[in-house]
């Protein structure tokens, strides 16, 4: 069997990108370091694909890398990225997610398992392992379904699954109803040590939804479904959790009433941890404004209430890792009336800046971003990235946290640009980016 990305060598991102083949010394960086929860100027070695030194002198011989005061830190883990291949290569394919990656700072993508078809066999999984291992610019790992075809009837072989490459298993938004098959399937999981991804959404109650319910969904006529429904689903499945032991993580918090229920399963000391997308930490429900489809999300955009609580919770590291809940839809999806409208907005490109805007907000400081950006996603992955410390792989980003711009999305290198952030005033701009000690992108060759 082939060996799974994460020990390959990734290709450059893009004509130009230079791959350093010997030894890289970071010098005048401000080392951003999510482990040690420390933000510093520093000097930083990489050789053989490897971060060797943290302050040490140059070595002989190595390319030196003046960071100017800027910001160096791990490359973001991006746990839940939906790629168009298999059967939608039109909407985002292996080459065009790696380019946005690797411009976005996000140097290992974690891809969801709700193509089409699904990855449900061990054959689809190998498949797409060796597309993204030929096309993609940075590291690539992919979840498989729990349930064939995602349709929540029955579970796939996850053994197989597992040994063919996977690194996690979740039907995505299609939330397994009949609670005897998540319990069976979770039991599976537990036995194999595999990590099962839920959606906390109750579906009777989220069918057919496209805002949150409430004046705001009333005074707008959109059909509205209850932050309720998401406690709901949370409650069940830790009620699952703690009966079979399985090892548990909520793709999306996003309401507040849903927190209690995970910290009470943090003490009670279930294996359960939660993440949130990026678009729920930084927009309400208001940005729907006059029906813009770009912000039509899944789950909905939730009140200022809900999102500042959610904000905390990332801050106190209750919830512990941010994503991009990258989901690529094209124009024809999206222009369409909002409840006919498709789900999802892209992000790979957005994650970061948008990311810093909690940072200029001086709600949450970088270490602690970077923790739920990059760490945290690879501690519950079971991967050796996210660090800045000797011995762990040397995928970093190099970035200007200052730098504004306006956010162009014809710019972005999605092949679909739904991003609700078109037009949108952002400060913080990806420099650099490296996989392995290879650079895989820089802003002034992307600009030449």
């Amino acid at each position: 069997m082939s060996a799974p990305p994460e020990a390959r060598a990734p290709r450059p991102a893009a004509p130009g990108a230079a791959a350093s083949g010997g030894s890289l010394h970071f010098v005048n960086a401000r080392l951003i370091d999510p482990e040690a929860l420390t933000d510093a100027p520093g000097a930083l070695t990489v050789r053989n694909g490897l971060i060797a030194a943290i302050g040490a002198p140059a070595p002989a011989g190595a390319a030196v890398i003046d960071c100017a005061g800027r910001c160096l830190a791990p490359g973001i883990v991006d746990l839940g990225v939906r790629i168009g291949e298999p059967g939608e290569r039109h909407k985002e394919s292996f080459r065009s997610a790696g380019l946005a990656a690797a411009a976005g700072g996000v140097t290992t993508i974690i891809a969801r398992a709700d193509t089409d078809p699904a990855i449900d066999t061990p054959e689809i999984l190998e498949f797409v392992t060796r597309r993204a291992a030929e096309d993609c610019a940075v590291r690539i790992r992919h979840m498989a379904t729990l349930t064939r075809g995602r349709q929540g009837r029955e579970m796939t072989e996850i053994g197989f699954l597992l040994d063919a490459g996977a690194i996690a298993f979740s039907d995505g938004d299609h939330v397994i109803a009949d609670s005897k098959v998540m319990a069976r399937a979770l039991t599976y999981a537990r036995g194999l040590g595999a990590l099962v991804v839920g959606h906390p959404q109750d579906p009777a109650l989220s069918a057919g939804a496209a805002a949150t319910s409430g004046r705001f969904a009333s005074l707008r006529g959109l059909p509205g479904v209850s932050p309720m429904a998401e406690r709901m689903g949370l409650e069940r499945d830790l009620a699952l959790v703690e009966m079979t032991g399985a090892r548990y993580h909520a793709d999306q918090i996003t309401t507040a009433r849903a927190l209690p229920a995970l910290e009470r399963a943090r003490r009670a000391g279930l294996d359960v941890t939660a993440g949130v997308s990026i678009h729920h930490l930084t927009l309400n429900e208001l940005d729907i404004g006059e029906y813009r489809t770009f912000f039509k999300l899944k789950p909905p955009l939730r009140s200022e209430d809900d999102r500042m609580a959610v904000v905390e919770a990332v801050a106190t590291g209750l919830i512990d890792v941010i994503a991009s809940m990258h989901t690529p839809q094209d124009e024809e999806s999206k222009r369409l009336p909002f409840e006919e409208a498709a789900s999802g907005a892209v992000a790979l490109e957005t994650i970061l800046p948008a990311a810093l805007r909690l940072y200029h907000a001086e709600q949450i400081l970088l270490p602690r971003l970077f923790r739920a950006l990059s760490l945290n996603p690879a501690r519950r992955l079971g991967l050796p990235q996210g660090r800045l410390s000797p011995g762990a792989p040397a995928d970093l980003v190099l970035f200007d946290p200052d730098a504004p711009f306006v956010l162009d999305r014809f710019a972005l290198r999605s092949k679909c640009r739904n991003t609700p952030f078109d037009g949108a005033r952002m400060q913080g701009r990806v420099l650099r980016s490296f996989v392995a000690g290879r650079e895989v992108y820089s802003r002034e060759a992307a600009d030449a």
